[in-house]
């Protein structure tokens, strides 16, 4: 038994994430961890909501509520829809925990230490109205290149033209909406990166199974133009992690935070300090996880994350560890994600084109969406969501094919042979042929999951509920009992067994389903069918199971159309 770290790049606080976000970082990872406890490994699966910075405290203001009170209620939704996508997190924290708060002053204090932190001066744009300096977020106005009066001073959202907030025409606060603004001199920390160079370079040469997406990001921030940059860790806000070296205050810089980049990754680690603090465990239960020194030198960490994250993840968060000095797990491999576009254009969380995770739950069980999700992971280039192709894939793999193998085994049993397992008979040709397939096809199902190769590995799964359905038409016991009934009931008994053995293999992808096919078999036992003739004759004669309720349902083309329409435009 391996031990297993597992993190998925932690979701914003502000709104509910689309399924591109869903598909980019949780639902891989909780696939990847569902997997190893299914094979028996030892597995710590962690995320958090990600809650600092300019978009937690714009979002608190225009819902009329504390960014507090705001945040706190945000993550109770995240949570509610996470547990509807079944996702298996060990913990589902919070970054404004007081664990992130003390962990992300311990690491400034060792990276200041280290000559890693300098103090820079620069200019901001400083409300006078606000009595506040203002990040670039913070500040609207139009955009010189296209016109488009709410741009950004970061970007123009209209024509993607990135910007400085002294760019803006007649530019104004995002929050009161005042122009009286000005420029003034403000004093910030920066984590010196550019010192880390050669040490992030020479660990990312050793990384030599990660995936070409992953490694090509992280070399084009490494040495594209001048390189890897230092990169301001404070901001003038009200919400986050006061700056500290440790427990003692930093003599200029009060009032100031830690800029939610820095703090945030740092929440991976605090999420497992919270989880033992949830169980009432002590410090030794999850330092083991993320100390090498206390026992995580045995541990595999893998993430989880969309390319967007990719250069925190693979530079930034690693000099932070590194720089520190002290004995931190690094990841050993990171699963990154192109995108999962939609329909013909991209998802957009501010026109609401798309399907959101709370709109998916409300038409269709979470099983259904994990399915075509995970079949059509954007691992080497994007994907796109479409109607037409999410109604064929639930009805033709999901229903056609898994679900159509239950209905018809078990309903037959019932009619022939009553709801318990038959006896008599013996496998003959046909059911050594189909063992033979099946644990060919076991074996790379089982490299492709280790690997995290999550298209091939759905690929595998479809071809093994396949298989059953294709022996099931040839043996034909509907026409063989009618001269041999004793065959007809090792033919049916096998298939009763390989419904145990699928629900078992699918439960990582469809969990629901897999425990509905699980109870109907009349059993609890989950352990992996690395015996696969004898996990073919785990339920003897005379076991008794039920006729499930259909497994899957059919999408109509009404339903299809509906759908397309209704996500197409604007939010309600």
């Amino acid at each position: 038994m391996a031990r297993h770290l597992i993190t998925s790049a932690i979701p914003y606080i502000n709104g509910i994430k689309h399924l591109g976000n869903l598909v980019g970082s949780q639902l891989p990872a909780d696939l990847y961890a569902r997997y190893l406890r299914a094979r028996g490994h030892e597995v710590m699966f962690l995320c958090a909501t990600d809650e600092h910075g300019t978009p937690a405290e714009l979002a608190a203001a225009k819902a009329g509520k504390p960014v507090a009170d705001y945040c706190a209620e945000m993550h109770g939704v995240q949570k509610a829809l996470s547990d509807g996508f079944r996702l298996s997190f060990d913990h589902f924290g919070r970054s404004s925990s007081q664990r992130n708060h003390r962990l992300t002053q311990h690491f400034a204090g060792k990276l200041a230490e280290a000559g890693l932190i300098e103090e820079v001066t620069e200019k901001q744009v400083y409300s006078n109205a606000d009595g506040r300096f203002l990040p670039d977020r913070y500040i609207e106005g139009t955009c010189p290149n296209c016109g488009y009066d709410k741009a950004r001073g970061d970007q123009c959202e209209n024509c993607t033209k990135q910007l400085d907030p002294t760019d803006l025409i007649n530019p104004r606060s995002a929050i009161s909406g005042s122009t009286d603004l000005e420029v003034r001199e403000t004093r910030h920390l920066y984590l010196r990166q550019s010192k880390m160079r050669d040490t992030l370079q020479k660990w990312i040469d050793s990384k030599t199974d990660w995936p070409v997406l992953t490694t090509s990001i992280a070399k084009k921030w490494l040495n594209d133009g001048d390189g890897l940059q230092d990169r301001g860790i404070t901001r003038d806000l009200d919400w986050g992690v006061p700056v500290k070296k440790g427990d003692a205050p930093w003599p200029g810089m009060e009032g100031k935070v830690f800029y939610v980049w820095f703090d945030a990754p740092i929440e991976y680690i605090a999420c497992a300090a919270e989880w033992a603090d949830a169980r009432g465990l002590d410090e030794a239960a999850w330092r083991r996880w993320w100390r090498t020194d206390e026992g995580a030198d045995d541990v595999r960490y893998t993430q989880f994350m969309g390319k967007d994250n990719v250069p925190f993840h693979t530079l930034s968060f690693p000099a932070t560890i590194m720089g520190s000095g002290e004995p931190w797990k690094l990841v050993d491999f990171i699963k990154s994600f192109n995108y999962l576009n939609y329909d013909g254009g991209q998802f957009s969380t501010s026109q609401g084109r798309g399907v959101f995770m709370d709109q998916a739950l409300s038409i269709l069980p979470a099983d259904y969406w994990r399915w075509w999700l995970l079949s059509h992971a954007p691992e080497n280039s994007d994907s796109e969501f479409t109607w037409e192709n999410f109604q064929a894939s639930v009805n033709k793999d999901l229903a056609d094919v898994l679900g159509n193998f239950v209905s018809r085994v078990t309903k037959f049993c019932r009619s022939k042979f009553g709801e318990a397992v038959p006896e008599g008979g013996e496998t003959g040709a046909q059911e050594t042929a189909l063992i033979a397939e099946l644990s060919t096809r076991l074996a790379a199902y089982n490299a492709h999951m280790g690997a995290i190769d999550i298209r091939k590995a759905a690929a595998e799964l479809r071809a093994i509920w396949v298989a059953g359905n294709e022996y099931l038409q040839a043996a034909a016991p509907w026409s063989v009992i009618k001269t041999d009934p004793d065959r007809a009931a090792a033919q049916v008994r096998l298939s009763l067994n390989l419904i145990r053995v699928y629900a078992i293999l699918s439960r990582p992808f469809i969990p629901d389903a897999a425990a509905a096919m699980m109870a109907a078999m009349g059993c609890d036992d989950w352990g992996w069918p690395d015996d696969l003739p004898g996990a073919l004759a785990h339920l003897a004669p005379g076991h008794a199971f039920s006729v499930p309720e259909v497994t899957f349902r059919k999408i109509t083309d009404e339903e299809r159309a509906s759908w397309q329409v209704q996500f197409s435009g604007q939010r309600g």
